[in-house]
């Protein structure tokens, strides 16, 4: 008997079988999943926070006891909706950089950032990993994986802005600037003494202010006032190129009783960029520049 030859379709089909079967061979046969360097965790300052304010995240990262790190990871975090889609972010460099975390060690640091304003309200999940700045590549780690080595550590729920305390800068301040390539970063320059109006909590606050002078024209040191109804409630040295988060306590008694309290911000020195720089066309009078003015009731 003459043998047959399979149809083109017979072949196909044990083509594929074939290499279906050598592919999970293959898959048997790759390396075991990379242990975890580390287990990380956080904590919220607040569990429900409104988009505009700040909230301090508290990071930990248990070392794994055979772990060995041999650069320094940048941490992701990511903050996703319920659908899992990207948020917003607040990858950093950890104060004490990866390469000296030691087998076993615990690493913990706090950080303040204001969540964005940003078009959606409802419970969020925050996702971190650590990654390598030259390769993009994430390590594995100790936790919840949501994909990609991104690990599910904390829930938050965004509330409305409308939350917040209700703030108008009054006068004293020029109108407000965006950052050339990110929407999200913006600010408002002060003139010599900015007022910052505020609804009145009637209770202990805590009041942040987050400022810089970046010395691209003017580059001396600044001394910085906050008054609340006459009062210094705090004053410091801003230093050009070196920005200051302040959190100053506003007891009740200094807010009083009135429905609308009032912040004065002034500074000793200002100037005028068309003075310093030639060429320059702004005639603007600049104290400092404010990222946020923030009014959080305790």
């Amino acid at each position: 008997m003459i043998p047959r030859t399979p149809r083109p379709s017979v072949a196909l089909g044990l083509a594929v079988l074939v290499l279906v079967s050598s592919g999970l061979a293959a898959c048997r046969r790759k390396e075991p999943a990379a242990p975890p360097m580390a287990t990380p965790s956080v904590t919220l300052s607040h569990d429900k926070t409104p988009l505009g304010s700040p909230i301090d995240i508290t990071y930990k990262f248990v070392v794994a006891p055979d772990a060995r790190f041999t650069e320094d990871l940048r941490a992701m975090v990511h903050v996703v909706d319920a659908d899992d889609e990207l948020i917003f972010a607040f990858d950093h460099n950890p104060p004490i950089p990866t390469s000296q975390w030691k087998p076993g060690q615990t690493v913990e640091y706090t950080k303040t950032v204001f969540v964005p304003i940003y078009p959606y309200v409802g419970e969020a999940t925050i996702q971190v990993g650590l990654h390598s700045t030259a390769t993009q590549k994430r390590v594995a780690l100790a936790g919840d994986d949501a994909g990609q080595r991104a690990y599910k550590v904390a829930k938050i729920q965004l509330q409305p802005q409308t939350e917040n305390v209700f703030t108008v800068f009054k006068d004293g301040w020029h109108p407000g600037e965006t950052a050339e390539h990110n929407a999200t970063v913006d600010w408002q320059w002060t003139k010599k003494e900015a007022t910052l109006s505020f609804k009145n909590p009637k209770k202990d606050s805590l009041f942040y202010l987050d400022v810089d002078n970046p010395g691209s024209v003017f580059t001396e040191a600044q001394q910085v006032t906050v008054s609340l109804g006459g009062q210094v409630v705090d004053e410091f040295t801003l230093q050009p190129k070196q920005p200051e988060l302040r959190k100053i306590p506003l007891k009740a008694a200094q807010l009083g009783t009135a429905d609308v309290a009032e912040l004065v911000i002034s500074v000793d020195k200002t100037y005028i960029p068309a003075v310093l720089v030639a060429g320059s066309k702004d005639p603007r009078e600049l104290g400092v520049r404010v990222f946020h003015a923030y009014v959080d009731p305790r």
